[in-house]
């Protein structure tokens, strides 16, 4: 596969993975709102934020790999 698509294939699959994981964390944080004092909210969005990325480095060496 050329660097090219798989550069596009890698795009589409990020955005996809983010708007997936962007409904799953609001979800989960929307839920634990009544339930957790502010401080928790604020530690769980910041490492909601963060952690997303984690998953993405080996896609990331894919789209990158030479041909």
């Amino acid at each position: 596969m050329q660097m090219r698509t798989r550069k596009a294939v890698g795009c589409f699959a990020l955005l996809a993975y983010l708007a997936v994981y962007a409904a799953f964390a609001a979800t989960i944080g929307s839920a634990l709102i009544p339930v957790l004092p502010f401080w928790a909210e604020l530690v769980f969005y910041a490492l909601a934020g963060m952690i997303w990325i984690v998953p993405l480095k080996p896609l990331f060496g894919w789209m990158n790999r030479g041909a």
